[in-house]
Order: C-alpha cells, then sequence, then structure tokens
C-alpha cells in the first residue's frame, strides 16, 4: 500500500479526508514556529493551524494580538476573550491545516507567575500585603 505520508517544500504532511474541501493537511509545530512575522502570520487554535496574514489589518482587537501569538498556539487566549459566533465562523476561512498528532504534546502552555517573599521569616500579613 502506499505510504500516507507525502513530500512538500521539504516538510512531511500527511494528508486528511476533510469535510467541507479535498484535503486538510497536518502540519508541523516546527514548520508553524516559522511562519511568526508581518509577512506569513499563522497560529494554532484548537490544533487547527491559521494562517491570519490576509486578516492582520482588519483584526478588530488590532494586528498586534495575532503578531503576538504568531508561530504558536493562542487557543487560550483565543478563548479568553470569548471571540463571538461570528467571529468563529470567519476564521474558518483562514484555516490551512491541522496540527500533526506527534507534535501536539510538544505546545507548551503559559506558566503561571506565582510570587513570594524572600525573607521566610516575616509574618503571614506582610507577606500578603506586601509581595
Amino acid at each position: 500500500t502506499a505510504s500516507p505520508w507525502c513530500c512538500l517544500e521539504g516538510v512531511c504532511f500527511e494528508c486528511k479526508k476533510r469535510q467541507d474541501g479535498p484535503f486538510l493537511l497536518l502540519r508541523l509545530l516546527e514548520e508553524n514556529r516559522k511562519h511568526n512575522h508581518s509577512e506569513s502570520t499563522w497560529l494554532i487554535l484548537h490544533h487547527k493551524v491559521y494562517d491570519s496574514t490576509t486578516f492582520l489589518e482588519e483584526h478588530p482587537g488590532g494586528q498586534a494580538v495575532l503578531r503576538e501569538q504568531a508561530g504558536g498556539d493562542a487557543t487560550e487566549n483565543f478563548e479568553d476573550v470569548r471571540h463571538s459566533a461570528d467571529a468563529r465562523e470567519l476564521s474558518k476561512a483562514c484555516v490551512i491545516g491541522e496540527l500533526h498528532p506527534d507534535d501536539r504534546s510538544k505546545i507548551t502552555k503559559a506558566s503561571e507567575t506565582v510570587i513570594t517573599t524572600i525573607d521566610s521569616n516575616s509574618s503571614w500579613w506582610t507577606n500578603w500585603a506586601i509581595p
């Protein structure tokens, strides 16, 4: 049988049947990270890869918001904003692929910053009031 892998521009992809179109390419995380500038702005939302380059100037939140997320996973920030159903529908036009299953576990979540004091001899009140 034929291999499910093909090679395009030196990067391996696996083609996958898509409900609303012929094929959805599985993209590699490494490839996505290269598209992190204004001339090519890709980001990941729920394991789908979006090319938002042509939408930069139209984005209601400004292009800086998209450019900050370029080349990485923007799912958490996208959901934090609580985008409308219309925005979600509009974004479907920018889908260019899906993140390869092998790369999904490589996505890093933003770490939470914990503020503590160095002086462990101070009282709980000081730690709470003066970080």
